[in-house]
């Protein structure tokens, strides 16, 4: 047999029918088969040569006349809804109806689980408290892939011992019911059980809720990204579990303790309420801090964000040297970037808003919005923000190496071979490709640019700069925007001239950054456009696709390793193509690199180690015809100047 190495089947639904000999079985590392829901018939036996690897066989709902299994077997066999179970085999074990949902939580202790009052649930360590509970998605395989309980005990032991290193009142965590959804994805109960005492307060509640929705927590690799969507917690106050009537002296020491208390706060008078209002003030701005959000002006409502981070002004100053000059690290119509070190160590940039700056207060809102619910290895991290003192910043994570741009104009120093700049390119569309197809809702970027890419510490692409990201639900991916955004050169001229934005206006913006790449060109330079100087010089029958006198000399250097450029190319025009219908998705885009890269024989999934006017709104005309070519080439030269 070719198939020594099978360790799954799953096929479910797939009319298969006929009776499945015991040799089926023998397969030396079969773990799993999952047959429900299909049409096989005759006689179910296993032989004496079946896998010892065998952990599930799952056969319900299909036509099995009589069974032959003889005991002994140590895998979970479940036969329910078959014909044989409905008649002789009606009380064997395996006949009974059961749910498959998968691994649970294989770690727990040995103790004896003790009834628990109320809504209360007994812990791992057979404690009974209020965990703080919620569904916890993973973007995993398949569970039935994971090798059993002992994947998940992996998980529930490396959770653990995070939130405990953190230094998180944390005793214990359970993972249970888990089960693979429509999607794919693999779906569990968590519940995180308090340590000292019952209950978490509010502020081990808010601890928790920033490390799982922020990220800060990092699963085994095989389990993939994940989503927390906590249950509501309400059992912030001390739950007695002792006795019902409390000693008569017990009583007395909490009313005297209660009337010197009393005495105490009278005798600090006024000065003691004054504090008191300062913190009071202080506490209601970090529980809120849009307090003083203008929702009734030009800003519209009050963000809504998940797990961000807020600031105070006095501690971004700190950070910063008072946003010396020395500390900062760019500028833009926005205002200036400041790298600036926190309280913990962690590196960070800060974007801080100027008086009139082209990043208005919807602008701030949409980007902490959004930032603060996506999370993917090629998106910057949104660490947190500061709305205090009439100031608007954004705190992101580090990223060392500066942009794309900078590293092709050779402003970083950095230089970029082929292979490198491909793997840029792929990181990027993957950004791109979660925002379109993973977000919830998608997410549409609107302003992709080279000076919009980042570069980590190991030359990782990272997709920046959301304040003009629009999402959309299914219904409104034809939505007609009232004001045309993005920046010139990159902007998608479909979406200029009608007003209709798609996610296919990032793909044409995406595809002028491939032709960057291959130029190390701004797009429009000179009066002369990027993408219509490709078009023209291009002829696949000549070496380099006759695109010498256009290409970065950089490439030029090392010609004989420039394995895919035509493909490369060829990928970047479909991207630029006038109709958006024609342009293919990122989904696609990304395969079509990913197969590219395999060619020059490099992995996909290793780890790796000028700039043009931003425009507002138009006229309905073509964007890149020669006469607005001229004049914004005219335009440049001022703002660069």
């Amino acid at each position: 047999s070719t198939l020594q190495s099978l360790t799954t089947l799953m096929l479910e639904r797939t009319e298969l029918e006929g009776e499945l000999p015991a040799k089926f079985f023998s397969f030396p590392q079969l773990e799993t088969v999952v047959m429900k829901n299909n049409h096989l018939n005759g006689t179910l036996e296993f032989g004496n040569s079946y896998s010892r690897q065998l952990q599930l066989i799952d056969l319900q709902n299909n036509s099995i006349e009589s069974s032959k299994v003889s005991a002994g077997y140590k895998f979970t066999l479940m036969l329910a809804d078959n014909p044989f179970c409905l008649g002789i085999g009606a009380n064997l074990p395996y006949c009974s109806n059961q749910e498959q949902s998968g691994p649970t939580d294989a770690s727990q202790e040995s103790c004896v689980p003790v009834p628990c009052s109320s809504d209360q649930i007994s812990s791992p360590k057979c404690k009974c408290a209020y965990p703080y509970t919620g569904n916890f998605i993973l973007r995993a395989p398949s569970f039935s892939l994971l090798g059993g309980q002992i994947h998940i005990a992996e998980l529930k032991q490396s959770l653990e011992q995070t939130l405990q290193n953190l230094a998180l009142p944390v005793d214990s965590v359970l993972l249970s019911d888990a089960y693979e959804d429509n999607l794919g994805y693999l779906n569990m109960r968590l519940a995180i059980f308090p340590s000292d005492q019952n209950h978490f307060n509010r502020t081990g509640i808010f601890s928790l809720a920033f490390v799982l929705s922020n990220q800060t927590y990092k699963p085994p690799e095989e389990f993939g990204p994940y989503i927390f969507i906590a249950n509501s917690y309400t059992h912030f106050e001390v739950v007695s579990t002792g006795k019902k009537n409390p000693s008569r002296a017990g009583l007395i020491v909490g009313a005297a303790a209660g009337c010197s208390l009393l005495f105490l706060l009278l005798l600090c008078g006024g000065g003691y309420a004054y504090r008191q209002k300062k913190r009071a003030e202080k506490a209601k701005q970090h529980s809120n801090p849009f307090v003083s959000w203008d929702s009734h002006g030009l800003s519209g409502d009050i963000p809504v964000l998940k797990g961000a981070r807020f600031f105070t002004f006095e501690e971004l100053q700190k950070c910063t040297n008072n946003f010396s000059e020395g500390n900062s690290i760019g500028s833009g119509g926005y205002g200036k970037v400041y790298k600036g070190f926190l309280a913990n160590g962690q590196i960070v940039a800060i974007k801080r808003s100027q008086e009139g700056s082209l990043q208005g207060s919807r602008e701030f809102k949409n980007e902490i919005e959004l930032l603060s619910r996506v999370h993917h290895k090629n998106l910057v991290n949104l660490v947190g923000f500061c709305f205090d003192q009439g100031e608007q910043m954004l705190v992101y994570e580090f990223i060392p190496n500066g942009t794309v741009m900078d590293s092709l104009s050779g402003k970083s120093g950095i230089q970029l071979d082929w292979i490198r700049r491909m793997m840029v390119a792929l990181g990027s569309a993957r950004g791109l490709q979660y925002l379109h197809e993973l977000a919830n809702p998608p997410i549409i970027h609107r302003d992709i640019k080279s000076n919009n890419i980042l570069l980590d510490e190991r030359l990782k692409a990272k997709v920046a700069d959301f304040g003009l990201s629009k999402a959309f639900g299914d219904a409104e991916k034809g939505y007609v925007t009232t004001q045309v955004k993005g920046t010139m050169g990159y902007l998608d001229p479909e979406y200029y001239m009608t007003n209709q934005l798609t996610e296919k206006s990032d793909v044409f913006s995406f595809g002028v950054v491939m032709l960057e790449m291959v130029t190390a060109k701004t797009p429009i330079q000179q009066g002369k456009y990027i993408v219509r100087e490709i078009k023209t010089a291009m002829d696949k029958t000549k070496d380099l696709c006759n695109l010498h006198e256009i290409m970065d000399p950089v490439l030029l250097q090392s010609a004989t390793t420039l394995v895919g450029l035509e493909m490369f190319v060829d990928l970047a025009l479909k991207c630029v193509n006038e109709a958006g219908n024609n342009r293919p998705a990122m989904g696609e885009v990304v395969k079509e690199i990913e197969e590219i890269i395999k060619l020059a024989g490099v992995n996909p999934n290793a780890e790796s180690a000028t700039q043009s006017e931003s425009y507002e709104g138009g006229q309905l005309r073509h964007p890149y015809t020669d006469d607005s070519l001229s004049h914004y080439s005219r335009v440049v030269q001022v703002s660069t100047a």
